[in-house]
């Protein structure tokens, strides 16, 4: 091996200094500990003093820590941490027993796709809703039927939530397909005014890419039904053969909407060249036989602003 001098060309009073350094720093337990887990000579060891001290206070913080909440280093949930590489000493980030078990517990929201709706809805849980939502007692007891068929692959029907603005249908349904996402079953939630709007403007190979997914996915929640800018395109070509695929093939389809069945039937059937009420009664038969529907009442859980 190569003296220190020839790799780093240092003066000898600038490698005496640097010797110095690195022995001072020994006295401390954990910059000690570090460096005996990496199992290299002083002599490498030391042209490393400033980045090993740097992870032995990480690793010390480590130590006693309880909890990512808790967590002191500069990148939470991770430790600067080294390690040897043919005589040179290499440092990353490395995800503490905490973060790597966070990683494993959430693992299961690779399974949910979202389509411009909130990320936060990943973390919806029937936890939650069990201890909070005890007035929706109906719905919750649907939910459990719903999910204890469709392991036994019973065929159950999806479910139609409607209820005013900011009553936590989204989120709810949500949990539902968390809860199957944690037993490998893949989902989509896609707002709907916004996957219209972007499949209308990509038409080529990212549309179909897209079109077919939405229509194919086990689970499907579109969501907010009903506030789309409505064309026949739209309706007809898009969320029809959507939903008569689904029907056909039997796949579990989900509705949110601020509208009732009534009043979506009323939005379906309005174009820019008048009323179409047998093709808007032919969507509602459509999402009539694909689910269950539920109205959630209640006040609104957003901030007003």
């Amino acid at each position: 091996m190569k003296k220190i001098q020839e790799l780093i060309k240092l003066s000898s009073e600038e490698l005496n200094l640097l010797k110095q350094n690195y022995i001072k720093k020994l006295d401390n337990r954990d910059f000690k500990e570090i460096v005996n887990m990496l199992n290299a000579s002083d002599e490498v060891l030391m042209q490393y003093t400033s980045s090993l001290e740097e992870a032995s206070v990480e690793f010390g913080h480590c130590k006693s820590c309880k909890g990512l909440s808790e967590c002191r280093n500069k990148m939470n949930g991770y430790m600067y941490t080294p390690r040897l590489e043919k005589e040179k000493i290499i440092f990353s980030y490395v995800a503490c027993s905490y973060q790597q078990q966070k990683d494993l517990d959430t693992k299961y929201q690779e399974n949910v796709y979202l389509f411009e709706v909130p990320k936060k809805v990943k973390e919806a849980s029937l936890k939650d809703l069990y201890k909070n939502d005890k007035n929706r007692v109906n719905f919750m007891k649907y939910v459990k039927t719903f999910i204890d068929e469709f392991i036994s692959k019973k065929n159950p029907k999806g479910i139609y939530l409607h209820g005013s603005y900011g009553t936590g249908k989204t989120y709810l349904i949500a949990a539902l397909l968390n809860e199957l996402a944690k037993k490998n079953v893949k989902s989509a939630i896609v707002y709907v005014p916004e996957f219209l709007r972007i499949l209308k403007s990509s038409f080529g190979n990212d549309f179909e890419d897209k079109y077919d997914y939405i229509k194919r996915v086990p689970l499907l929640l579109l969501d907010d039904i009903g506030a789309e800018y409505l064309t026949p395109w739209a309706r007809d070509e898009i969320l029809g053969t959507i939903l008569q695929y689904r029907m056909d093939e039997e796949l579990p389809t989900f509705f949110t909407s601020n509208l009732n069945l009534k009043q979506l039937e009323e939005h379906f059937s309005m174009t820019s060249s008048g009323k179409e009420e047998i093709k808007a009664r032919r969507m509602i038969e459509r999402i009539k036989d694909l689910t269950m529907d539920f109205e959630l009442i209640g006040e609104s859980n957003r901030k007003r602003s």
